[in-house]
Order: C-alpha cells, then structure tokens, then sequence
C-alpha cells in the first residue's frame, strides 16, 4: 500500500532474505550474506560492508522462502499490509510486518508442509500450495 518493491531470496546456507528493492543499491551476494557457504566456510555478515544494502530481516537456519505476497483482505484484518511468505524447508508460512520500509518477524506457523506459494482469495482467504508429489491446494479461512 505505500508503494514499496519487496522481495524474497534464498540465501547460500543460511542467511535467507527479505529485501526492500531499493534503486541503485547492491544486496552484496556473493561479497556479503548473514549465512555460510555450503562447504562451511564463512560469508562476511552484511554489517560487515556498510556500502551494501542489508536485508529487512534474515533467517537463518533457512527457510527456502517460495512465494511472497503483500496482504490486503478484510478476512484477517490485523495481518492487512503483511508480508505472506510460504517456506519450503521451514515447512510453513511465515507473515512479516511492514511499516513503510521497516521489517518486524510477526509469526510463524510449522503446517509440516513445505509450502510453494501463498495467493490471497477474493474473499480475502489465502490459498496455501503445497510443494511436492500428491501437493494440495488449501484454502485459509478466519474461524
């Protein structure tokens, strides 16, 4: 709603990322992550390299975030300009508070699924794919 570009990436071992797309700035991949190769050597932390733009938050162990979406329904109004992010490794979905162009971890929820996708419903539902052979399509609906 205020217009900002918000992106998820996987991050090496570790250090996945959500970013606030910002013009010009460099997110310091490969230089700089807030994980490890997947030898086990170390990546220099972004605070490390003030000249590269940091993630808003960062999980590590990694999530695999797949799919992000920005929501906007009445269905759960507390959660209206969040970021939706399905997990894969995390095997769940993950919402992050936005307020303008600051980040906050909100709530993580374990579904022992790994979730490809995350879309909302024009009811404001959201619909939760599911990765994998035999994957599901679900609908969430407020209780």
């Amino acid at each position: 709603a205020s217009g900002n570009l918000w992106e998820i990436e996987m991050g090496p071992k570790g250090g996945d990322e959500l970013n606030l797309i910002l013009k010009g700035r460099n997110y310091g991949w490969p230089v700089v992550s807030n994980g490890d190769n997947y030898d086990g050597s170390p990546i220099p932390d972004h605070d490390t390299r003030p000249e590269f733009e940091a993630p808003k938050l960062w999980w590590n162990p990694s999530i695999s975030p797949a799919g992000l979406m920005i929501y906007s329904g009445d269905a759960f109004p507390q959660w209206k300009g969040s970021a939706l992010i399905g997990a894969l490794s995390g095997q769940g979905l993950i919402r992050a508070s936005l307020n303008g162009t600051d980040a906050a971890k909100a709530d993580r929820w374990n579904l022992d699924m790994r979730i490809r996708d995350v879309a909302q419903a024009p009811d404001g539902s959201l619909w939760l794919l599911e990765d994998g052979d035999g994957g599901k399509l679900m609908k969430v609906s407020p209780k």
